[in-house]
């Protein structure tokens, strides 16, 4: 591997046994591959911590579909943002609720500013925002 610098890692055998059989259940094939997600993820979540930083994010909504607007709403919303919106996916769960995934793209700031105002909107019964910052 060419620009990979090998270090060593000093663990307990109690620590590493745990890391061991959490990796396993993960299907991790290494501890290196491993270590470096944590190392990726640690970075990832410290760089979301600006508001500033460039990011791409989830935006899980469910809704019952009967709530008055709530449809039209949330498409006026994607519409405004057409340079923050990257794509929304729509599933029907049942008769009565849908789920909406919209995925957007910009800075963390800004992301979380329309992802809230989405949530917060008439009929939302559950949402959650995934975040993952794109610079490295």
């Amino acid at each position: 591997m060419n620009g990979v610098e090998r270090i060593g890692v000093s663990l307990d055998k109690k620590l590493l046994s745990q890391f061991d059989k959490l990796i396993a259940g993960q299907g991790y094939q290494s501890r290196s591959e491993a270590i470096r997600d944590l190392v990726r993820r640690q970075l990832s979540s410290e760089r979301l911590s600006n508001p500033k930083a460039k990011a791409v994010a989830a935006v899980c909504l469910v809704y019952n579909h009967h709530s008055t607007k709530l449809m039209a709403k949330l498409t006026d919303l994607q519409h405004s943002h057409l340079l923050q919106v990257i794509c929304s996916m729509h599933i029907h769960l049942d008769a009565d609720d849908c789920m909406e995934v919209i995925v957007l793209r910009g800075r963390v700031g800004e992301i979380n500013k329309m992802a809230e105002n989405i949530l917060s909107q008439k009929g939302v019964k559950l949402g959650r925002i995934n975040l993952l910052a794109t610079e490295t």
